[in-house]
């Protein structure tokens, strides 16, 4: 008797998307890729880190043909995105952040890219702003020293110098396509044989660091980084971290600590923590001064100055968050 099943397709493009209490950018990037499946055979998985704002809720009722994974409590940014990984068949796999609109063409335009270029192991558009700019989206591997220049805010100044220019790469053209040492995790498309050779995410990252620490890894097995502007997306930015600001920038701080620790011993990490620990003391006098001396920008100079003092005693172990204690690397 004939074999009369459906074979299974392998999609071209496996889309996976964290979410967490970002309900109205999340539904508004599920339904940016509603057309997608017409020009690509592609899937989408949404992996929830246990939002409590209904937003699987409303994704399931939305968009039934999403795959929706609902964690049982916040894993963190690396596992749950390795959980959507693990569920996925596409030969490309693109993580996209949840703030994020994609406009038609995208997909196609950076997946015709990598087809043409088997040698890219990760592959980022341009980001556009809500103004109409250019976001920030690539950068150095942070060191020490270029830690300490953006400290004395020495980026600022010698924005174009490769010496004192800092790491965030504030002069960067973002006209051209180049081999980068880090695209943000923001929009990452990957192919799946890079993934395989190279692994997931370090899980051990729950928030941050962990698209530098991957950026590094695939460096380091000889798969190149590349910015491609010839693709764009609209990236709204902080839709989780702008409900707790001062919690999500000092897990930013204790993300890069632990980036040190892992690839560069505990000599780099004190490195880096003598580094910031600079950078946040200059903040710290600045805004202070701004404090005392414009009642205007008092509120704001307030914020800065406790956000810096939390950062400092938790970079020095004096004082904690509250969130979950990283993990220690072995």
């Amino acid at each position: 008797m004939a074999n009369t099943e459906m074979p299974d397709v392998r999609p071209a493009l496996s889309i996976v998307i964290v979410t967490w209490n970002a309900k109205t950018v999340a539904l508004e990037c599920v339904d940016s890729l509603s057309k997608l499946q017409s020009s690509i055979p592609s899937e989408v998985i949404v992996v929830d880190n246990a939002s409590t704002d209904g937003t699987p809720q409303a994704i399931e009722a939305r968009f039934p043909q999403v795959q929706l994974i609902r964690n049982q409590s916040n894993l963190g940014f690396a596992k749950a995105n390795n959980i959507g990984i693990a569920a996925s068949k596409g030969k490309y796999l693109c993580l996209l952040n949840s703030d994020v609109v994609v406009p038609a063409g995208c997909f196609e335009t950076m997946l015709a890219y990598m087809e043409q270029h088997p040698d890219i192991g990760v592959l980022g558009p341009k980001m556009i702003s809500p103004d109409g700019g250019v976001g920030q989206s690539v950068a150095k591997f942070p060191t020490v020293w270029n830690s300490l220049c953006c400290a004395l805010a020495f980026h600022r100044v010698f924005r174009q110098s490769e010496a004192l220019g800092g790491y965030m790469m504030e002069g960067f053209p973002y006209d051209r396509i180049e081999d980068v040492e880090v695209l943000t995790g923001w929009f990452w498309m990957v192919p799946r044989g890079a993934l395989e050779q190279v692994g997931g995410l370090d899980e051990r990252f729950f928030m941050y660091g962990e698209d530098i620490d991957w950026c590094y890894r695939f460096h380091n097995a000889g798969w190149r980084v590349v910015f491609f502007p010839e693709a764009k997306a609209l990236h709204y930015g902080a839709a989780s971290s702008a409900q707790a600001p001062t919690r999500f920038y000092v897990e930013m701080q204790r993300a890069n600590q632990q980036y040190f620790r892992k690839h560069h011993g505990r000599l780099g990490e004190l490195g880096y923590v003598a580094a910031r620990s600079i950078h946040e003391v200059v903040r710290l006098l600045a805004y202070g001064a701004v404090y005392f001396t414009n009642s205007s920008r008092r509120s704001r100079a307030a914020l800065m100055v406790t956000r810096s003092l939390t950062c400092l005693g938790c970079l020095t172990g004096i004082t904690s968050t509250g969130a979950q204690p990283l993990k220690r690397l072995r």
